[in-house]
């Protein structure tokens, strides 16, 4: 079972108004072009994406239901906020959701699909920001490291809560917050280190340095939270 934002980054173009409004909001929210936190203007979008209302309000549904619009009473739609807060909760999830995918697909992944994943690496590590420790920026889907692991379970309700209702808002704070500085040397490492466990089949090394691996990452979320906060 293949997850539905995976046919939608991977697979065809959407053909809908709706889909298409849905994939450009998306992008500009996680990559921060719509501001956290900013407030929603149907009218704007409308016309900003050239869509009339009915297909703009059935993608505003759709970003509700992966936690990046959130419906404020008397206040109207504003985009989520990036907030310590909220980081925490997703993270808590997220390490455990992700630890779990990576000991089932340690079990579950065939040969082919883990050289493949090792190839993905390699590709991520020739890119020259990374080399060079400057980011690490990983697109959306199946070029995306984590992407691949959560579909490696073969497990599909693992697959739609954390490809579906929460991959998004992820991204957003990885984007955003997490994929530039001192971490991008360590990150990279520590995906290698999955893969090796992977491919040795240990699913509890596996899952332990994926919590870590997540841990890591939020807590250098955290520290920029911080920073920003400060700077206010």
């Amino acid at each position: 079972m293949h997850s539905a934002y995976e046919v939608q980054l991977t697979g065809p173009s959407p053909v809908t108004s709706a889909d298409r409004v849905l994939r450009a909001i998306q992008q500009a929210i996680v990559e921060g072009d719509i501001s956290p936190g900013s407030k929603i203007s149907e009218t704007g979008l409308a016309k900003q994406f050239n869509v009339s209302r009915a297909p703009l309000r059935e993608a505003l549904a759709r970003l509700e239901r992966c936690h990046l619009v959130q419906r404020i009473p008397n206040a109207g739609a504003r985009v989520v906020t990036l907030t310590r807060e909220g980081l925490l909760a997703l993270y808590q999830i997220r390490e455990e959701l992700e630890g779990l995918a990576c000991r089932l697909a340690a079990e579950r992944m065939a040969d082919s699909e883990i050289e493949a994943l090792a190839r993905l690496l390699d590709d991520h590590l020739h890119q020259q920001r990374v080399r060079e420790g400057e980011s690490y920026y990983q697109e959306a889907g199946d070029v995306d490291f984590h992407y691949r692991i959560i579909l490696a379970s073969k497990n599909p309700y693992l697959i739609n809560m954390l490809c579906d209702e929460l991959y998004f808002l992820v991204r957003m704070y990885r984007v955003q917050l997490g994929m530039n500085g001192p971490r991008v040397s360590h990150a990279f490492d520590e995906h290698k280190a999955i893969i090796n466990a992977i491919a040795n089949r240990d699913g509890e090394l596996a899952d332990l340095l994926m919590r870590r691996h997540i841990s890591a990452s939020r807590k250098n979320i955290e520290r920029k939270l911080a920073t920003q906060k400060e700077l206010l």
